[in-house]
């Protein structure tokens, strides 16, 4: 049988020594004695659940935390021995069985799904392990305050078959600090009902809030375990927080996190535009000047985003290209003016270093006014990836 990876128009490089030093920096400077719970849903912000599993278990990793179900699903299909896992979303009743059976963890952020889970538990005569998120101004999921006495009710009378192992809660906007006032109040709820459920004799094993940019901007939510995403993969949350990391850190020093994404592709075609010719759909590129221009063989039904049209830049020949006309929806076109002997095969990076230069997917942000997270997991989960060093 053909290797299916080969038909694929562009690939993606995950590599394992940034993720390590990522982690490492993780657990020196922002969580220092908590522990460190890896979130990996949305395909692990694009850079594949199966991948990353496997690379953050061998870099002594056993904790991670998913939205959904399905998600959980894929990362026990290649975890090795025991893990912590986190269903944070959705899940349906029906599969609570299958979760509390298969030792997953779950939130717990409405009577219904409590009430299941005890049935559920009761049923396998094996206790559900729970995390109760209580609502401190996200206004998301969450029990709010009002609802508790009833919850710490149902928890007290069904002990037999609940383990509390944690409390948590989600903070609205820290990574900017326009939200300053508001993420305080969310702490300050959140301890209030920490206090609470300790008073009522259910003192939970693990507080958690903080996902990357709480961790970072607010150390007082660390607590004992903290859920970071977007910074495992060598991304800041926000300009904002890697300032913000400066400030405390010493402006002089350079970005600790390295970036575990490389996403390339290869030229399709080149060929030479004459001047007064408009290229791509529409009219929103003329040539001024007889240009060679390159077609590469992604687009935004590949993940790069068409708002990147006239925008964008990609590396060729260790220069910067950049991308003219509409992005299409399987093919970006870009001006190779002042790079000489660009031909069809020539290597071309969409997000990661070639010779000494770099395109980051901040970069993309800045230019489309789409943050990181949404960029990255827009990446299509059939694309190989392929782990090295």
């Amino acid at each position: 049988m053909e290797n299916l990876d080969s038909f694929h128009t562009s690939s993606v490089l995950l590599s394992k020594s940034a993720l390590k030093n990522n982690l490492q920096f993780l657990r020196n400077k922002v969580c220092k004695n908590a522990l460190l719970s890896i979130v990996v849903k949305g395909n692990a912000y694009g850079h594949g659940i199966e991948e990353i599993v496997r690379l953050s278990q061998a870099c002594g990793v056993n904790r991670f935390s998913v939205f959904s179900a399905f998600e959980a699903y894929r990362v026990l299909q290649v975890k090795k021995g025991k893990i912590h896992l986190i269903i944070m979303g959705m899940i349906e009743n029906e599969q609570l069985e299958w979760a509390i059976a298969n030792d997953i963890e779950i939130y717990i952020f409405e009577t219904d799904r409590l009430l299941a889970a005890i049935g559920a538990a009761k049923k396998l005569n094996k206790k559900a392990i729970i995390h109760v998120e209580v609502e401190t101004g996200m206004n998301r999921t969450g029990f709010d305050q009002n609802d508790l006495g009833e919850v710490i009710q149902i928890i007290k009378l069904n002990q037999d078959h609940l383990i509390l192992e944690g409390l948590c809660t989600h903070y609205a906007g820290a990574e900017s600090v326009s939200n300053y006032l508001r993420i305080q109040n969310q702490i300050k709820k959140f301890n209030t009902v920490y206090k609470h459920f300790c008073q009522e004799n259910l003192k939970p094993a693990l507080r958690h809030t903080a996902c990357s940019a709480a961790a970072v901007n607010y150390p007082e939510t660390v607590m004992d375990m903290v859920r970071i995403g977007i910074i495992t993969y060598g991304f800041w949350p926000s300009r904002e927080t890697f300032i913000q990391y400066l400030q405390h850190n010493g402006l002089g020093r350079k970005d600790p996190l390295k970036r575990i994404i490389t996403w390339k592709s290869k030229v399709l075609a080149t060929k030479l535009v004459k001047r007064g010719e408009f290229i791509g759909y529409g009219t929103s590129y003329m040539a001024s000047k007889d240009i060679w221009v390159a077609s590469v063989p992604v687009g935004y039904g590949y993940g790069y985003s068409r708002n990147l049209s006239n925008l964008g830049r990609v590396l060729i020949k260790g220069k910067r290209a950049a991308v003219i006309g509409i992005v299409n929806m399987n093919m970006l076109i870009i001006e190779i003016d002042d790079i000489p002997d660009v031909k069809k095969g020539d290597e071309v990076v969409l997000i990661g270093k070639q010779k000494n230069q770099s395109i980051s997917v901040t970069a993309f942000g800045e230019l489309s006014n789409q943050p990181n997270y949404e960029l990255l997991t827009r990446l299509p989960k059939d694309l190989p990836r392929y782990i090295v060093r």
